[in-house]
């Protein structure tokens, strides 16, 4: 790369000319590294639609907007279709608290192949996996859903149910899946705030019922109580994804005590935080407790799953409430649909309780020593970029770690600088996975790994630099 760099800073050469230069001998390099993964994609277009190959779709970096494409994975590494080898972050976006392909998963996976996976009859791990998922989290009652789409969207329903109310309120910068009742956010028309569908196909009529209010901010307290006669629920992403600097403790206390005062039902949304900053989630953390909580990701250990866990009174609308045989008791409580066919795979309920063990078994040191770790690596990060002078701040929550956002969460890599851009295929060409600066480290890093990842960010800027593009 120097011998590039030295070659393309001829004497007479402006910063306009050596950026170009510079770009197009990079995506030479980088098309040539990863060609399997751009031709792949590239045959695959027409009959395959992913929303994540134009994904931060950039016209000047066209040329290597596509995924890189996986043959195999082992703990902190992914090696794709070209055997190049890489250090992951994005760890199956949060699902891989252990690394990939844990073999404590991988013997249970085994095991439960061996019996099958049939479907229809009830699932003989269901009650087991219920009951470890109650003990850690300390919830009365669970269901198993498929996804996290599929939990929240079930939370919300169970809540409207139990209360008889239709309004929810949600708080911008949130992600709560892609079902059309979370898809809306305020818009600024004609000067003054409007709650409008985030994307097409979500009818207009969906925001009516969906209150977006500003995360942390003690007017949206007021406008809770203002709306109490008409909300079921208020959903909550404790700390943001898209805002990991955010993490407002006392105004997540403040919404307990209103949203128990008021009767309405408070959801967390712990598909990220579950069992990742504590064993008892983001609740244990802050020392909150909602009336519902969804989950998913790393207690499916790779597989999909989504659990909606709760106080019986809430849980009951699945089916019924409790009732015994012997007696003359029955189900009283009046039910909400809730289905799936895969409810309850077989698979991934024998995933979910070979991690639940293990969780169990390591206790709260596991996430206590890897949040740690997270927080000495971004410290580190951060030293360099205030000693070199780079405009971007780390930040973590627990293990989970991204760039700071200074309270914008609609940045989008179409909406960063090319240089910055540059960044994340910069890192990836030197062996390092990332999701646009931000992921997570799981237990199967090592300090070479995060020694590895440092060095990178290091020899990429500097390659940056000497395009003129930082």
């Amino acid at each position: 790369m120097q011998k590039i760099i030295s070659k393309l800073q001829q004497p007479h050469s402006s910063p306009e000319d050596v950026q170009k230069n510079y770009l197009q001998q990079f995506i030479n390099d980088y098309n040539q590294l990863t060609k399997t993964s751009k031709q792949l994609t590239q045959n695959y277009r027409f009959t395959l639609a992913d929303s994540r190959v134009p994904a931060g779709f950039n016209l000047a970096l066209k040329e290597m907007c596509y995924p890189i494409v996986a043959k195999k994975s082992c703990g902190s590494r992914i090696w794709d279709v070209d055997g190049n080898e890489y250090v992951d972050v994005t760890m199956g976006f949060g699902i891989n608290l252990f690394g990939h392909n844990p073999s404590f998963v991988k013997t249970a996976l085994i095991e439960q192949l061996e019996q099958g996976i049939q479907l229809g009859p009830q699932t003989e791990l269901a009650g087991e996996v219920a009951e470890l998922i109650a003990e850690m989290t300390g919830m009365e009652r669970v269901a198993f859903s498929n996804t996290g789409t599929e939990a929240v969207m079930s939370a919300i329903r169970i809540a409207r149910a139990a209360t008889n109310r239709n309004k929810i309120a949600i708080f911008s910068g949130s992600y709560h899946g892609h079902s059309d009742a979370t898809l809306v956010d305020n818009k600024e028309i004609n000067g003054s705030l409007q709650i409008l569908p985030t994307v097409s196909g979500v009818p207009p009529k969906i925001a009516e019922d969906v209150l977006v209010l500003d995360y942390g901010n003690p007017q949206s307290l007021a406008l809770i109580e203002t709306y109490k006669h008409e909300l079921a629920a208020v959903l909550v992403e404790p700390v943001q994804t898209s805002r990991v600097d955010l993490q407002p403790q006392e105004f997540l206390h403040q919404l307990r005590q209103l949203t128990t005062e008021l009767d309405i039902a408070l959801i967390f949304d712990e598909m990220v935080t579950g069992f990742r900053i504590h064993p008892g989630g983001a609740q244990a953390w802050f020392g909150v407790k909602a009336d519902i909580a969804t989950y998913g990701k790393i207690v499916g250990g790779g597989l999909p799953i989504g659990v909606i866990a709760g106080k019986a009174a809430y849980m009951d609308k699945i089916d019924g409430g409790m009732w015994h045989y012997g007696d003359a008791s029955f189900p009283k409580i009046e039910t909400t649909l809730f289905a799936g066919t895969h409810c309850k795979h077989p698979l991934s309920l024998a995933a979910a309780k070979a991690v639940l063990k293990y969780l169990k078994t390591q206790g709260a040191t596991l996430q206590s020593n890897l949040n740690q770790r997270t927080a000495g690596f971004v410290n580190t990060l951060n030293a360099y970029f205030e000693a070199e002078k780079i405009p971007v701040k780390m930040i973590n929550f627990g293990s989970l770690f991204g760039p700071a956002t200074s309270g914008n969460t609609t940045n989008s890599e179409q909406s960063l600088p090319l240089g910055l851009s540059l960044l994340t295929y910069h890192l990836i060409k030197r062996g390092f996975l990332s999701r646009g600066g931000s992921g997570f480290l799981s237990t199967a890093h090592t300090d070479e790994d995060i020694n590895y990842i440092i060095q990178a960010v290091k020899n990429s800027i500097n390659d940056l630099r000497s395009g003129y593009f930082l």
